[in-house]
């Protein structure tokens, strides 16, 4: 039956299926021709793969993305990054990973950081006169942070799937997702230096008081989110339905930019994204309980642990299949896909479940700005306007700061697992 379902579901993304209907024929196949398991299985993993109440963060975290987008909250953020540090050489540049860092407070989605932000960045950085491989390329890269720093969508999803804490795991994600944009930024200024790129006239301290009271409200929106979480005033899940309500707040009532005739549009965006995020998570839930019930965990488990129990050296082992399948895979589906197969591994040799969350994360979003099927490329070369080629030749000495982070994070565990510890105790 597993052979089946494999082979079926390649052959199918061969011929460019739609990846959760892929998905979802490979498992009625294989049950249908290959084993004696009742059909209508599927139908109940198609609800049980979702029914989760940690899952209800991801509809109400994409539609508080998407109220921020249009309700010009984003150009604020912007606006005050770049009085931050735009007189840096290359401002803009690391202008547009700072604005990334602050989204990723609110959003917790990198396509909604490169489909709101990305377009206003793009075109200052045009205007300026950034070469547009490197504004594309910095763009796309940037919005790795997003899902890193809470709140965060996968971070939801994996919580949900490993049962651990996701407070902890978004504790987790802070010192990470900090360290990927400061390594982005170090990355900027080289090349800046060295290609003399432009810089901004650097604002007054009047100017930059005035940009930062414009955008004092939306920063505040992490600060309440992970404050209500660490006060055990709400649950993670409950912190995304606050989310929405306050970016609902200050772009309705506080900016009045977001217009009543607007509304339907966020809301059919919001609900199409995630009807199409939770098809593809049902389909994968019944692929993966096929996978477990086929004893596929088990017998990956035992092919690892043959190879070393050495906890570290299954971390490398584990962080090279993860960059593989980041590159040809959506970030959902290769969690949904993997969390429930790796979990008896990482427990078998010891690797702590909200650091390898969090190691799990960074890895999977690398794949969001990683070519063939990097869904950051796909945005932004609309965005930018330039061809999926040249970016994905653009994007690749911007792979290098996040991956160096990710082996940083993998050996060295406290830079995830401080902060949570420190919050919520041992």
């Amino acid at each position: 039956m597993i052979t089946a379902l494999i082979i079926t579901f390649i052959l199918l993304v061969l011929f460019r299926f739609e990846i959760a209907l892929a998905i979802g024929l490979a498992a009625m196949t294989a049950i249908v021709f290959f084993s004696d398991i009742k059909l209508v299985v599927i139908i109940q993993r198609l609800v049980v793969g979702i029914d989760s109440f940690e899952f209800l963060a991801i509809p109400l975290f994409i539609l508080a993305g998407n109220l921020m987008n249009a309700g010009g909250i984003t150009d604020r953020i912007f606006s005050l990054a770049r009085a931050l540090i735009g007189h840096v050489r290359g401002g803009l540049g690391h202008a547009n990973v700072i604005a990334s860092m602050i989204f990723a407070g609110m959003s917790g989605s990198a396509v909604a950081d490169v489909g709101g932000l990305g377009a206003i960045e793009i075109k200052a950085m045009n205007d300026q006169g950034y070469p547009k491989e490197f504004s594309a390329g910095i763009t796309v890269a940037s919005a790795i942070v997003g899902p890193v720093i809470p709140p965060s969508i996968p971070l939801v999803l994996y919580g949900g799937l490993a049962e651990v804490s996701v407070g902890r795991l978004f504790m987790g994600g802070i010192v990470p997702g900090v360290l990927v944009g400061l390594s982005l930024m170090i990355l900027v200024y080289f090349l800046s230096i060295k290609n003399n790129y432009p810089r901004d006239e650097k604002v007054s301290i009047t100017e930059f008081l005035n940009r930062f009271f414009r955008s004092f409200f939306p920063i505040l929106t992490p600060i309440i989110i992970l404050g209500g979480i660490i006060g055990g005033i709400f649950t993670p899940t409950e912190a995304a339905a606050v989310a929405v309500v306050y970016a609902f707040i200050l772009s309705f009532f506080v900016y009045k930019e977001l217009k009543f005739d607007q509304l339907p549009r966020v809301f059919v965006e919001s609900m199409v994204t995630t009807a199409i995020t939770t098809f593809i998570m049902s389909t994968t839930s019944s692929f993966s309980y096929l996978l477990i019930l086929g004893n596929f965990s088990q017998n990956i488990l035992e092919l690892l642990t043959s190879i070393t129990m050495n906890k570290y050296f299954m971390l490398l082992i584990l962080n090279i299949v993860l960059l593989f399948f980041g590159c040809i895979m959506e970030a959902g589906v290769a969690l949904i896909l993997l969390v429930p197969i790796l979990v008896p591994i990482l427990e078998a040799v010891g690797i702590d479940l909200v650091h390898f969350g969090v190691v799990m994360t960074v890895n999977l979003m690398i794949g969001v700005a990683t070519p063939p099927v990097g869904m950051g490329l796909f945005v932004v070369s609309h965005v930018a306007n330039i061809s999926i080629e040249r970016l994905m030749k653009a994007i690749l000495p911007f792979l290098v700061p996040p991956i160096l982070v990710l082996f940083l994070i993998t050996y060295i565990p406290d830079l995830v697992t401080f902060i949570p510890n420190l919050v919520f105790g041992k």
